[in-house]
């Protein structure tokens, strides 16, 4: 043990001793012993997780001024959680864990809210109708936060555009913020760290996160109870307003409507939007001009599939925060061979500590390359609608424009109906949304598409070969 460490450590207690009763002290810290000192990191050993857990939310904060008093600004503390084996092996084995020194759960927050309508009770669709003070949960995720959100080429622009917004909310030219690309490359992650670093800097300002499927449902049962002007009031108040998936809006006019209004309360008054999609607003469909024009008025900014080296960083940052160590050679065959998103990288990750600790087999490259194998082989691909068009029309031979004609011939109109079940199959796109980029049908054709195909299928051995072919070339 590092006389450094214990040093460090006994100049905290004595500290820690001032502030806290008798009784806690004893219970808390007494069972605590300093570890090891590496630069301005002091590592702490800790009975159990329970332990460790108990510490970060109730003691976070003077642990953290107790550090700095000794170690300085950039001080940062790790516990080392010492557990005893179950499996039968006679030596413990320990875990390494670095203190977030943040809130595991986000503080409701309070608004006044301007009473504009007779009902002196405005309405949170987020909690039972009647309730007089607005208490609001920023449904903020505080795991997600700039310091897990690594920063590389791929993702440099989005990531200081939202670093941007998070220390000036409303104040800066990127409002709205609108964060686009594909699946799991960190959208919502960035959104939610926008967030969750507005409310550390700010934590007067109200800040709402929502997805836009939620805002829709919220939105219709508000319709329902013929409380429409108290949902509208009630997103007014918003600080900053951060919805996810806003691309689900598509061909949902009477939301597309209500979030207009919403958009351009806030704007006007300087409140701070921020929006996700999975696709740039020149390639949404069926969302109305007037709101694609307001989403560019401030910044679009892209996420692309992030490069090696920041692949590598990912992963290292992942094992760091589970307390996992791993050689570097398994580390660069992750990040070489699982390219796609970074969802499908942290999944991998998960794996393979998984069955390394279950099936108590050390980590190394065969175990690895059995789970990237696994991983990969079974991880299914996003197809767009333009795509599931193309695969149809060239299976029966013809070109995507014969596909989307109002011609009625059999052949045509069941390639069609074919080309509308798998965008509904393997999208998610909505039913009207399929409908007008597939010959500009209605969201009604498209629904008697679908169960056509489902009858024939059952009925007709030809077509049901139709159905599997396509099905084969669309997933592969």
């Amino acid at each position: 043990m590092s006389m450094t460490a214990q040093t460090v450590w006994d100049n905290c207690l004595s500290f820690i001793q001032d502030n806290i009763t008798p009784q806690a002290y004893k219970t808390w810290f007494e069972p605590i012993r300093a570890v090891k000192l590496t630069d301005n990191a002091l590592s702490i050993q800790v009975p159990s997780k329970f332990f460790y857990e108990w510490l970060e939310e109730h003691y976070v904060k003077l642990l953290k001024v107790s550090l700095t008093k000794e170690l300085g600004e950039n001080a940062k503390l790790v516990y080392v959680i010492r557990m005893e084996n179950t499996y039968g092996n006679r030596q413990p084995f320990t875990e390494k864990i670095p203190s977030t020194n943040r809130p595991s759960v986000m503080k409701s927050q309070e608004v006044d809210a301007p009473l504009k309508n007779k009902n002196p009770e405005l309405k949170n669709p987020f909690v039972i109708p009647g309730i007089r003070n607005l208490e609001i949960e920023s449904q903020l995720n505080p795991n997600y936060n700039f310091d897990s959100f690594l920063e590389g080429d791929s993702n440099r622009l989005a990531r200081s555009a939202g670093l941007a917004v998070a220390n000036k909310p409303g104040g800066t030219s990127f409002n709205p913020l609108l964060i686009f690309g594909g699946v799991g490359l960190g959208k919502t992650h960035l959104a939610h760290a926008i967030g969750v670093q507005i409310k550390d800097r700010y934590p007067d300002k109200t800040v709402l996160y929502i997805s836009a499927e939620k805002f829709t449902q919220q939105y219709i049962e508000s319709v329902k109870k013929n409380n429409r002007n108290d949902f509208i009031h009630f997103y007014q108040v918003i600080d900053v307003l951060i919805v996810d998936d806003i691309q689900l809006l598509s061909g949902k006019a009477g939301t597309q409507d209500v979030f207009f209004h919403i958009f351009n309360h806030l704007h006007q008054n300087g409140k701070q939007v921020v929006l996700t999609s999975d696709k740039a607003p020149v390639d949404m469909q069926d969302i109305e001009q007037r709101l694609l024009s307001r989403f560019k008025w401030g910044l679009s900014a892209e996420l692309q599939q992030p490069g090696f080296e920041t692949r590598v960083s990912i992963i290292k940052n992942k094992l760091y925060q589970d307390g996992v160590e791993m050689p570097e050679e398994i580390v660069e065959f992750l990040a070489n061979n699982i390219k796609t998103n970074i969802r499908e990288l942290e999944g991998a990750i998960i794996s393979l500590i998984a069955h390394s600790s279950f099936n108590r087999k050390e980590i190394n490259l065969d175990l690895a390359k059995k789970i990237v194998d696994n991983y990969v082989k079974h991880t299914k691909r996003e197809v767009s609608i333009d795509y599931i068009q193309k695969v149809v029309s060239d299976y029966f031979q013809m070109d995507v424009d014969t596909l989307q004609s109002k011609t009625r011939k059999r052949h045509i109109v069941q390639a069609r109906q074919l080309a509308m079940f798998f965008a509904k199959k393997l999208t998610k796109a909505s039913l009207a949304s399929i409908g007008s980029q597939i010959g500009k049908r209605d969201h009604a054709t498209v629904l008697h598409a679908c169960k056509t195909v489902d009858n024939l299928s059952a009925t007709d051995k030809q077509f049901r070969k139709y159905v599997e072919d396509l099905n084969k070339k669309l997933t592969m």
